[in-house]
């Protein structure tokens, strides 16, 4: 099964498989652990309500610009989701209606490949260091709580294993005969 990649003229822009159900999971799977696990307890945060923290230590880190800090961090992990989902949708292939300026036209695949390739390393590297530290240094003389690592690895590590199966499916039905 394929699809055809309509561009605005009406003219096949490129024949392109579907991707695979198993893609399909990984990025969701991945766009989930993007949003629904990262940004609901980074936007607590991120508000000042210092859950799994440290009241103290938290409150003098947010004064300095922890709160800002996590509104950006929140603000990426949303558009990371978004790259995850682009790899699996027709708008990973073509630009859709509502985007000025770019609407109708081919996504650059080499760019979307090579970003979601980028995130996926950087998060599955992030997660070793933060294992790491965490089993080097597991106290509780920190902003959060040393439990917060049980949470965010398994996450980092559906997010991060997820883009890149997602980016390796997006890779092989794109680049193939190009």
């Amino acid at each position: 099964m394929s699809e055809c990649a309509i561009s605005r003229s009406g003219t096949a822009v490129a024949e392109v498989p579907s991707p695979p159900r198993w893609a399909v999971r990984a990025a969701y799977a991945s766009a989930l652990s993007a949003t629904a696990g990262f940004i609901p307890l980074h936007a607590v945060w991120a508000l000042g309500i210092p859950l799994w923290a440290h009241k103290e230590e938290f409150r003098e880190w947010y004064a300095v610009g922890g709160g800002p800090y996590l509104f950006v961090l929140s603000g990426l992990a949303l558009l990371a989701g978004i790259l995850a989902l682009s790899l699996v949708r027709p708008w990973g292939l073509e630009f859709p209606g509502w985007t000025p300026f770019l609407a109708g036209r081919r996504v650059p695949r080499r760019m979307l490949a090579g970003a979601a390739f980028t995130v996926s390393v950087f998060l599955l590297v992030y997660t070793v260091w933060a294992a790491v530290q965490t089993v080097n240094d597991f106290s509780d003389d920190g902003i959060f709580s040393p439990w917060i690592p049980v949470y965010g690895i398994p996450q980092f590590l559906v997010w991060g294993i997820g883009l890149a199966v997602a980016a390796q499916s997006y890779r092989r039905r794109t680049f193939s005969g190009t």
